[in-house]
């Protein structure tokens, strides 16, 4: 790199407000994907995008490499990046296996987890209700995103951890848009609560039965919703 006459220290300091930005970008975009801001098959439009986040290509190029590896947007050849679009087939094969990867964490998080992340988890947990009575949708996902990894990172094996990030990063914006049947949203609430119940108990076999059940509980119904045409029709603005 060209020396500008800038010593090393000052050279660290000045780096630090494009590291900020860089992550600032990606956060951002993250949520207008997985809120469907960005429809799910639409072309990324670099242009319309830096006006609307108000930065330069540069971060906004960045962001957009480090979401593709995350799976929310697919990197095409010559046409550039277009945020994820899932057939039935690819919901299914994503849940079956993030069915298995959750239980195989809350059965080991059962058995490990310390007091400090149960803690960490009550506080989340408690956090996300208070959003569900205000009906704040957009809150409640993010906390029970957060829940959801909390007791992966409490089951204390990082290549588990790192396949369900993975995985799970695909199907957040599908996760996202649960929350239309209300009768639904209820059940995942009262199934975080035994959640949360199983997990103060060290009760490894029931918390491994019971996330099992709440994401299929979940495919099924993305699966609904995805063949009533509804999953990507109805996205905020």
């Amino acid at each position: 790199m060209q020396n500008c006459g800038v010593s090393e220290q000052s050279s660290n300091v000045l780096e630090i407000p494009r590291r900020a930005l860089h992550d600032e970008v990606m956060v951002r975009l993250r949520e207008m994907l997985i809120e469907g801001r960005i429809e799910p098959g639409a072309k990324l439009n670099e242009r319309e995008l830096s006006m609307r986040l108000q930065v330069s290509r540069t971060p906004l190029r960045e962001a957009i490499k480090l979401l593709g590896a995350e799976g929310l947007v697919d990197l095409i050849p010559n046409r550039g990046a277009v945020a994820v679009k899932f057939t039935e087939t690819d919901v299914l094969q994503a849940f079956e296996m993030l069915a298995g990867l959750e239980a195989m964490s809350g059965e080991l998080a059962a058995l490990r987890i310390s007091a400090a992340q149960l803690a960490e988890i009550k506080a989340l947990h408690y956090e996300m209700l208070a959003c569900f009575e205000r009906r704040e949708w957009s809150g409640y996902h993010r906390l029970n995103a957060r829940i959801h990894a909390a007791i992966n990172e409490a089951a204390g094996n990082p290549l588990l951890c790192k396949t369900y990030r993975e995985i799970n990063a695909r199907v957040q914006s599908l996760r996202f848009r649960t929350h239309q049947d209300k009768a639904k949203w209820q059940q995942a609430v009262q199934e975080h609560k035994d959640m949360l119940a199983a997990l103060e108990a060290r009760n490894a076999a029931a918390l491994r039965r019971i996330l099992t059940e709440h994401l299929l509980h979940t495919r099924d119904t993305v699966v609904e919703l995805l063949r009533n045409g509804e999953i990507y029709s109805s996205a905020p603005a």
